[in-house]
C-alpha cells in the first residue's frame, strides 16, 4: 500500500528545499552560453555562480548529432564560507596560484620638446633588473647631453616605470616623427602609420597620438594600451591598429526554461540495489504537486548598439518576445514569468502549451511498454493490467479490461469493467469503493464498498461498509468476506463440498484485523514468556541448592531476568491495545447482516460480531441477523440504494 499523502508531502518538501537552494538548470550551444543563461535565470553575474555539467554538448557533423550543453548552476557561497571550505580541501584540489611570467627589467628613452626622458621597468618573476650600464648605453645611442647620472642611478634603483627628464638633446623639429591615420572597414577600424624621427627629432607620446586621432575624427574604441606600448616600443613604417569600433549585438529572443523533461518519449530506467535494471520501473509519468514551478520565461534581451571609431551609432535588433505557453490547470506567478501548477497531476506539453493533467490515460495494456504506473491523479487504462505490474493513483483507477496477477492501489475508487483474476496473489486496494464484473482468487480491500455483478470466487475481500454481489451469476463461492454492515449476493456457498465460504459482518474490518494480529502477537509473547519463566525457575533452583552459579550461567540468569522485564512490558502494552480495540468494537452500533436473494448452501460459515453459525441446511431468499447474541434467519432484505447507484461518472456494467 502506498501512502499518497506522504508522497505529496515529500514532493512539496523537496520543492521548498529546492527553492532555498537557488539552483537552475540551463543549456546552450556552448558551455559559455549555458553559464550565461544560468546567470540570467539566477539574476547574478557570471562570476558569482558555480555549475555542474549535466550533459556535454556536441557541435555535430554536417548538421547531424548536434547537442546542447546542459548544466546545473547555483549561486556561489559567501566568501567566508568558501574560505572555510577551501581549508578542508585536499592539497591537490586547491586552486592553483597564477603563473608569473619571468621578464627582465627594461630601459626606454623618449625624446620630447622638453628634453630627453628615461623610463625603467621592474623585473617580473625571476627576471633580471635593468642596470645603470644599460641605461647609459641607451642614452648615449640617442646622443643625449647633460645627463644627470645620479638621477639615472636613482631611476634604475626605483624602477618605477615612469618617464623622468634626465638630460637634453639638440632639437631639430623638421626631423620629428610623422604620423598619418587611415580609417578603414566601414569606419570600424583605425590604423596609424609613423615614420621614424631623424637626428634631433622628437618621438611620439601616447597623448600626442591620442590628440592626433581625435583631430582626425577617431573618438571611439581607441586602444590606449597599444598607444602606451607604441610610446615605449614604436613600430615604424607599418600599419598599427589603434582603434576598433564595436559591432552591434542583437538581443537574444525570449525562451522558456522548463523544470521538467519535455521529451515525453524518454525512458529513465532505474537500477535496483542488486545492480539489475527493473524494466517495470520506466518512470514515464512526471508527477507534480500543486504550487510547483513548472517553467520560467527568460525575457528577451535588448540589443546592444554598436559604434564606429568615428562615433557613429550602429543600431541593434532587440530580441523577440514570446507568449507564455499556458495550458490547462496552470497559472502565472506574480513575477509574470513563472508557470505554476494548479493541482496535483501529470505535467505534459500539448499543442506547445504546458498542462497539468488530473487524468493519465494508458492506451492499451499495462505491461513492459508502460512499466509500473504511479500517478498523483486518476488513471484510466483502456486495456488490461498484466501479471506482475502495479498501478497506484492518488485519485481513481479505471480499467476497461481485466486485472490479472497485479497490484492496484488507489486513494479513490477502482472500477474494473471486466474482472479481477488475482491468481492467488493479486492485490487490489481502494480508499473508497471497488466495482468489478467478477473477483477470482484475489485479495481485495475497500474503504467503503465492494460491488460485483458476476460473482466472487475463492477470494479474500474486506470492505469497511458492504460487499454487494448482484446479477444473474452473482454467486459468492469460497474465500473469506469481511464487511462492517452487509454482505449481499444471489447465491452464497456451493453445493459441492470442500469449498469453505466465510462471511463476517458487524464490526470494523480494519480494527478486527488489527485485533487478530495483536492477539496472535500476544500468544507468541506468552509462549516465549513461559519458556523464560521455566528457565528462570530451573536456574534459580540450581542456585539455591549450590549457593552460586558458574559465571556463564549467572550471566545467562541476568539476561533472562532482563528479557522477562522487557517482555512483560511489551505484553502489558499489547494487552492495553487489545482492550481498547475490543471496547471500541463493542460500542459500535453496526447491525450487520448477511443476505442471499436466491440460496445459501450448507457449509457456509456466518459470523456476526462474536456469534458464529455453520449453515447446515439450504436456505432460500434469507437474511441472517443478530438478535440477543444469536444468529437468526429472517426474510431476505434488499441492499441499500447506494450500492445500486454505482460509482459517480461510471456505469456498473
Amino acid at each position: 500500500m502506498i501512502d499518497f499523502v506522504q508522497l505529496q508531502q515529500r514532493m512539496k518538501e523537496r520543492l521548498e528545499r529546492d527553492r532555498t537552494i537557488r539552483s537552475v538548470e540551463a543549456e546552450g550551444e556552448t558551455l559559455e552560453e549555458a553559464v550565461y543563461n544560468a546567470a540570467t535565470l539566477l539574476g547574478v553575474g557570471v562570476k558569482k555562480i558555480e555549475y555542474e555539467i549535466i550533459e556535454r554538448g556536441n557541435p555535430g557533423f554536417l548538421g547531424t548529432g548536434k547537442k546542447n550543453w546542459r548544466i546545473n548552476a547555483y549561486e556561489k557561497a559567501e566568501e567566508k564560507e568558501a574560505a572555510s571550505i577551501l581549508e578542508t580541501l585536499e592539497p591537490e584540489l586547491a586552486i592553483a596560484a597564477p603563473i608569473i611570467e619571468d621578464r627582465d627589467g627594461e630601459v626606454f628613452v623618449h625624446f620630447s620638446p622638453e628634453g630627453a626622458f628615461l623610463k625603467v621597468t621592474a623585473p617580473k618573476g625571476k627576471g633580471r633588473r635593468a642596470t645603470e650600464k644599460q641605461a647609459m648605453e641607451a642614452l648615449t645611442r640617442r646622443a643625449v647631453r647633460d645627463i644627470d647620472e645620479s638621477l639615472v642611478s636613482r631611476i634604475i634603483k626605483e624602477a618605477a616605470g615612469e618617464y623622468i627628464l634626465v638630460g637634453s638633446f639638440i632639437q631639430n623639429p623638421a626631423n620629428d616623427a610623422i604620423i598619418t591615420v587611415d580609417i578603414a572597414d566601414q569606419e570600424m577600424k583605425a590604423y596609424i602609420y609613423v615614420t621614424p624621427p631623424g637626428p634631433g627629432g622628437c618621438d611620439l607620446s601616447s597623448e600626442t597620438i591620442l590628440s592626433f586621432l581625435r583631430n582626425n575624427r577617431v573618438v571611439y574604441g581607441v586602444k590606449e594600451d597599444v598607444l602606451q606600448e607604441f610610446t615605449d616600443k614604436p613600430k615604424y613604417k607599418e600599419m598599427v591598429l589603434v582603434a576598433e569600433g564595436s559591432r552591434p549585438v542583437n538581443g537574444r529572443d525570449a525562451y522558456i526554461q522548463y523544470n521538467f523533461d519535455t521529451d515525453q518519449s524518454k525512458i529513465k530506467l532505474k537500477e535496483g540495489a542488486n545492480g539489475r535494471v527493473d524494466f517495470k520501473e520506466l518512470n514515464i509519468i512526471q508527477n507534480v504537486v500543486e504550487g510547483q514551478p513548472l517553467a520560467r520565461k527568460v525575457p528577451a534581451e535588448r540589443g546592444i548598439p554598436g559604434k564606429t571609431v568615428t562615433g557613429k551609432v550602429i543600431p541593434a535588433k532587440n530580441g523577440k518576445d514570446i507568449p507564455l505557453p499556458l495550458g490547462k490547470n496552470v497559472h502565472v506567478a506574480d513575477d509574470q514569468l513563472t508557470i505554476i501548477a494548479d493541482m496535483n497531476g501529470q505535467v505534459v506539453i500539448s499543442g506547445g502549451k504546458i498542462n497539468v493533467e488530473p487524468v493519465y490515460t494508458v492506451q492499451g495494456d499495462v505491461n513492459l511498454r508502460t512499466g509500473n504506473i504511479i500517478f498523483l491523479g486518476t488513471v484510466i487504462i483502456t486495456g488490461n493490467v498484466e501479471d506482475g505490474f502495479s498501478v497506484k493513483a492518488a485519485g481513481n483507477i479505471e480499467v476497461h479490461g481485466t486485472v490479472e496477477k497485479a497490484e492496484l492501489d488507489a486513494e479513490g475508487d477502482i472500477i474494473v469493467h471486466q474482472g479481477i483474476t488475482g491468481k492467488s496473489s493479486g492485490f487490489v486496494r481502494a480508499g473508497r469503493s471497488i466495482w468489478a464484473r467478477f473477483i477470482e482468487n484475489a485479495i481485495v480491500e475497500a474503504g467503503n464498498m465492494v460491488v460485483v455483478s458476476d460473482g466472487i470466487i475463492n477470494s479474500q475481500v474486506n470492505a469497511n461498509k458492504s460487499i454487494i454481489c448482484q446479477g444473474k451469476r452473482a454467486n459468492i463461492v469460497g474465500g473469506r468476506l469481511v464487511a462492517a454492515e452487509e454482505i449481499n449476493a444471489k447465491v452464497i456457498g456451493s453445493p459441492v463440498s470442500g469449498t469453505e465460504t466465510i462471511c463476517e459482518v458487524g464490526f470494523d474490518p480494519k480494527s478486527k484485523e488489527k485485533l487478530d494480529q495483536l492477539l496472535a502477537k500476544k500468544d507468541g509473547l506468552d509462549k516465549q514468556l513461559e519458556d523464560i519463566e521455566l528457565n528462570l525457575r530451573t536456574l534459580s533452583s540450581i542456585k539455591k541448592q549450590r549457593k552460586s552459579l558458574p559465571e556463564d550461567k549467572e550471566a545467562y540468569l541476568q539476561e533472562l531476568l532482563e528479557r522477562r522485564q522487557f517482555m512483560l512490558r511489551d505484553i502489558q502494552a499489547i494487552t492495553e491495545e487489545i482492550t481498547s480495540i475490543q471496547n471500541y468494537l463493542n460500542t459500535l452500533k453496526i447491525r450487520g447482516k448477511v443476505s442471499a436473494s436466491s440460496k445459501v448452501y450448507p457449509g457456509v460459515k456466518i459470523i456476526i460480531r462474536d456469534a458464529k453459525e455453520d449453515v447446515k441446511n439450504e436456505y432460500r431468499a434469507v437474511t441472517f441477523v443478530l438478535e440477543n447474541n444469536l444468529i437468526r434467519v429472517t426474510k431476505y432484505e434488499e441492499p441499500d440504494e447506494e450500492a445500486k447507484r454505482g460509482p459517480d461518472g461510471y456505469t456498473t456494467n
